[in-house]
């Protein structure tokens, strides 16, 4: 992701001060530049968000992986800063995002939720981020809890019941990110799904994401908010 918004900054008008890998010295890669965006590891985005706070750069947060006891942490300290964190900076994605939760809404639970999400064989957590913002929209929507999500099934589990929410998680070959959210009640189904070919579409959200920060109090942001979808 690294590359992509590296190679994509000329076409966004705007040009790259540092670039930064695990292992490099932070501080004075980050000082550099107005904005500073990370897609690198979550072992690291605690000390990139320490670093932002310090220098007082404005961030963009696309790392994935956390959980979410770390993650709500992070939150917290992030928001000393104009920041925007997404698990998914696609413009697509995001629409995705606003029509599920509208769908979510909408239907009663005699539609039965699942989201399956796919991506390549070498992508190392599951859920993805963006498979996880859409399961967070459905559960506030249903006003549902954690334990309503089903990360698959194996065995004797039962009769589906009405307030579960499925998690498929699917891996294999080079593919970038596809999304399905599926709504299923006796008679017919909804299917919204997102197929992702090129990374540049996160690359180019990313870089707008930047662009809008720049002129944003301090506090902590959603693609949402950048592209004024409205979902809470």
């Amino acid at each position: 992701m690294g590359q992509t918004i590296a190679g994509l900054t000329h076409e966004m008008g705007v040009s790259v001060a540092a670039t930064l890998d695990m292992g490099d010295d932070l501080v004075a890669g980050l000082s550099k530049g107005d904005v500073i965006i990370d897609f690198s590891s979550h072992l690291v985005t605690a000390d990139v968000i320490h670093n932002a706070v310090t220098l007082k750069k404005p961030l963009i947060i696309g790392t994935t992986g956390h959980t979410a006891e770390l993650r709500a942490k992070l939150l917290v300290k992030a928001a000393a800063v104009p920041c925007v964190w997404a698990g998914n900076y696609s413009v697509g994605v995001n629409l995705l995002n606003a029509l599920t939760q509208q769908a979510a809404k909408v239907l009663s639970t005699d539609y039965d939720a699942e989201v399956i999400e796919m991506h390549h064989r070498f992508k190392k957590d599951a859920p993805s981020g963006t498979a996880t913002r859409l399961l967070e929209i459905i559960l506030q929507a249903r006003k549902l809890g954690a334990d309503a999500l089903r990360h698959g099934r194996e065995g004797i589990t039962g009769e589906r019941t009405y307030t579960e929410v499925g998690i498929h998680s699917l891996r294999g070959g080079d593919v970038v990110g596809d999304h399905t959210v599926m709504f299923a009640a006796p008679g017919e189904r909804i299917e919204l799904t997102h197929k992702a070919s090129d990374r540049a579409v996160f690359a180019r959200g990313a870089l707008r994401a930047a662009d809008w920060i720049r002129n944003q109090k301090s506090g902590v942001y959603d693609m949402q908010d950048v592209l004024g979808l409205g979902i809470a």
